[in-house]
């Protein structure tokens, strides 16, 4: 027996039946992203930046996962060659019109140190406002992400989750926002196909089940 069994469930989009959305707000990827640079890297306002980063994390986790560096000898020959690079620039300074290495270049400004301060202190007044449980939705949410979340970790590499997710935070909201019509199209479809399944079986399963009949209170 079809699903679609009339013209009226015709799964086709029409005027009279909108699409309905994934993201319920009708705001831009881009403002539910934060807006900022983090927004811009994730949906690829820079590709160069962006494609450099994810390049960058793949040679990592290539490191890793499929050559089995080790992290401790990958950070002594970052620094050996780091150093090796530094004693080439500061000597040919003397020999080639180079300018000598500035060391406060390589040094981390206190606004940056503040500014991850400040990102890490709202982390964590939003982690006590989920805990404290004034939105029972959010923190049950929540602790069921997190469930899963230690569930997928014990098949998973912490090296590999940290890829993946990485990966998808770098493709997945770039390519809703370019596909975002054909996207939202779909989940609507799967919505009312799962509609449609759960209203069949609970009408030819369900409803057969006989049940005894209802006891009816007594007034007082």
């Amino acid at each position: 027996m079809p699903i679609y069994s009339s013209d009226s469930d015709d799964p086709r989009p029409s005027s009279s039946a909108p699409t309905r959305r994934f993201l319920a707000h009708n705001r831009p990827m881009h403002a539910i992203l934060g807006g900022g640079k983090v927004a811009d890297l994730l949906l690829w306002r820079d590709k160069s930046l962006t494609a450099a980063i994810l390049i960058g994390f793949t040679v990592i986790w290539s490191l890793f996962e499929v050559m089995e560096y080790n992290f401790v000898t990958l950070l002594c020959h970052i620094y050996m060659c780091m150093m090796l690079i530094l004693f080439i620039w500061s000597m040919g300074t003397g020999l080639v019109d180079w300018n000598h290495p500035d060391f406060r270049a390589m040094m981390i400004s206190r606004s940056t140190f503040r500014g991850l301060c400040l990102k890490f202190n709202s982390m964590l007044v939003k982690f006590y406002e989920i805990s404290s449980g004034k939105d029972f939705k959010t923190f049950f949410l929540a602790i069921a992400f997190l469930w899963i979340l230690s569930i997928i970790g014990n098949y998973f590499s912490s090296l590999n989750l940290l890829y993946v997710g990485f990966v998808c935070l770098a493709t997945l909201p770039a390519l809703y926002e370019r596909y975002q019509n054909e996207f939202d199209y779909l989940v609507s479809q799967g919505n009312q196909d799962m509609k449609k399944l759960y209203d069949k079986f609970d009408t030819e399963v369900l409803n057969k089940i006989p049940r005894g009949p209802v006891k009816q209170k007594k007034k007082i």
